[in-house]
């Protein structure tokens, strides 16, 4: 085996979890008082809760609880069925989805464990039956606050590709790639890219690839 590859092998079994670690929690107390402010104006403008709590797949497809931060109203139709995300995104919801602000609360999941900084951002748990094997391999490694498709695009590209810079990044993981993600996205946070796709508030449902015959 490659000395790069034992090294990476070394990297994500034992250093990547610490660092993840060390810097989530310091994180979390330099923005404790960020924290407490979106949680006040999230209380006025969209009430309670404060927080969105959903089941998602991780590491081995392991289902664990993610923490974000509210971006959407609880509006419903006369049937009592949520309205479209398009009308329950509110301008200040736009903002934090924008600024990514409403993903801090996942910082808490990387101390728990669930969740790195840096890995394949964790999807509904409804999309793991529609996964071809290629795909499936985006759960070898722990979700990520960001990811290589992150830095890529985010919203703005093809479910196909997101999955394909997954892989990418699982093949390729290390210290060096990590950081360089993490200086991108904190880049990319303050000019706003790839947020949305071309047709929907948020990204459309992924239904599955077609594969070639």
């Amino acid at each position: 085996m490659e000395m790069s590859k034992v090294r990476e092998r070394i990297y994500g079994r034992y250093m990547k979890r610490a660092m993840d670690l060390i810097l989530s929690l310091i994180a979390i107390i330099v923005l404790s008082p960020v924290f407490l402010i979106i949680a006040i104006f999230i209380r006025t403008k969209l009430g309670s809760p404060v927080l969105f709590k959903q089941e998602r797949p991780g590491l081995n497809e392991k289902i664990f609880m993610m923490y974000k931060f509210r971006t959407m109203t609880d509006e419903r139709d006369e049937n009592g069925k949520l309205l479209s995300d398009n009308v329950r995104l509110t301008r200040f919801g736009k903002l934090l989805r924008s600024t990514s602000l409403d993903e801090l609360p996942e910082l808490f999941n990387i101390v728990k464990g669930d969740m790195s900084i840096i890995g394949p951002r964790p999807l509904l748990i409804q999309y793991l039956p529609l996964y071809n094997d290629h795909q499936k391999r985006r759960h070898e490694v722990r979700p990520g606050l960001s990811g290589l498709a992150q830095i890529s695009g985010r919203n703005a590209i093809s479910w196909e590709d997101k999955f394909d810079l997954d892989v990418e990044y699982i093949d390729n993981m290390s210290f060096i790639n990590d950081w360089k993600i993490i200086l991108i996205t904190i880049k990319k946070v303050f000019v706003r890219e790839g947020i949305n796709s071309e047709t929907a508030a948020t990204m459309d449902p992924f239904k599955g690839t077609v594969e070639e015959r």
